[in-house]
């Protein structure tokens, strides 16, 4: 990855974080890699996961062939609001990280909100 598209992207996340940091907001926060796509759902004073869910783990592995397409993502979303319903998190704010909403991110937030999730 060139060196100024992450750090532009390291700062438009950050920007984001600020902002929802500041609205004490639980956030959905998504990181993408070339191989996997992982999401957390963190307290909104930033200092507690209340659930996760990604393509590494061997649950998900065993259902998907890739884990760096949209299908996969959107089994990763899916299992995330089914976390977070199960931890008693209806409402979220959409963390993407810096990356734009297209694609795997896309879709996951997509199935996320299938799931049940409100962003």
């Amino acid at each position: 990855m060139n060196k100024s598209k992450q750090v532009a992207r390291i700062r438009r996340a950050r920007q984001t974080r600020l902002r929802m940091t500041a609205q004490q907001a639980t956030r959905l926060a998504v990181f993408r890699s070339n191989s996997h796509i992982y999401a957390q759902v963190i307290s909104g004073d930033g200092s507690k996961v209340l659930a996760s869910a990604s393509t590494a783990e061997a649950d998900v592995r065993a259902q998907v062939k890739n884990g760096g397409n949209r299908a996969a993502a959107e089994l990763v979303g899916a299992r995330i609001a089914e976390k977070a319903k199960a931890a008693g998190i209806d409402v979220v704010a959409f963390d993407r990280s810096g990356y734009q909403y297209h694609g795997r991110v896309k879709a996951l937030a997509e199935a996320a909100r299938a799931g049940g999730l409100k962003f």
